[in-house]
């Protein structure tokens, strides 16, 4: 991990991959994590 261009399956998402890609990572892991927040909480207060 980290200096692979192709990390997923799409090709490139970012012009710069240094900056852009640790920045595109960050924000989906808060995405995701949010998500995650919202769907256990969700399960739990489900009736």
């Amino acid at each position: 991990m980290g200096e692979g261009c192709e990390t997923g399956g799409m090709p490139v998402l970012d012009p710069n991959p240094q900056n852009g890609q640790k920045k595109m990572l960050l924000v989906f892991g808060a995405f995701i994590a949010i998500f995650v927040l919202i769907a256990i909480v969700a399960t739990i207060a489900a009736p």
